[in-house]
């Protein structure tokens, strides 16, 4: 999990420790060269083995979850619930190292979910994005202006 000195202040109100960083997904056992499809299959096959791994109180809601804007569809990764926070979960998936232009379509996955999906109990959605790897730098400049909470993990 990032340092509370690189989140946005959304970020900051999440309980410390709530998500964990890195995830170590090599339960899953997939192959060189996958793609993020074969990691969100495998993710979904393994279901029981990755709630454990990312911590308690996450209730699985889909798989290229559909979210509409305008007379658009788009799909997100996974989707759960957290019942601690009250609020959905957004898991996008990248195979690669974290690249700036993420958080941007992230951004518009929680606007679009938190409008379409999210009950008016709920607060808002949350966002964890798991990549390969990570650059420090280029992640605290990403969300210095970010307003939204994310969070970018290491898988």
């Amino acid at each position: 999990m990032l340092s509370n000195k690189i989140v946005s202040t959304a970020r900051t109100q999440l309980p410390e420790n709530l998500f964990k960083d890195p995830y170590v997904f090599e339960f899953l056992e997939l192959p060189d060269g996958h793609s993020e499809k074969d990691l969100g299959k495998a993710i979904t096959i393994n279901s029981q083995k990755f709630i454990l791994e990312i911590g308690k109180d996450f209730t699985y809601m889909g798989e290229q979850y559909r979210i509409q804007a305008g007379n658009r569809d788009f799909r997100n990764d996974l989707l759960f619930n957290h019942r601690e926070l009250n609020c959905l979960v957004l898991f996008e998936l990248k195979i690669r190292e974290f690249e700036p232009e993420f958080l941007r379509k992230l951004n518009f996955y929680l606007g679009a979910l938190d409008k379409d999906a999210r009950k008016q109990h709920e607060n808002p959605s949350v966002e964890i994005l798991v990549c390969k790897g990570k650059d420090i730098e280029v992640v605290e400049i990403s969300m210095s202006r970010n307003v939204s909470p994310a969070i970018i993990a290491d898988n």
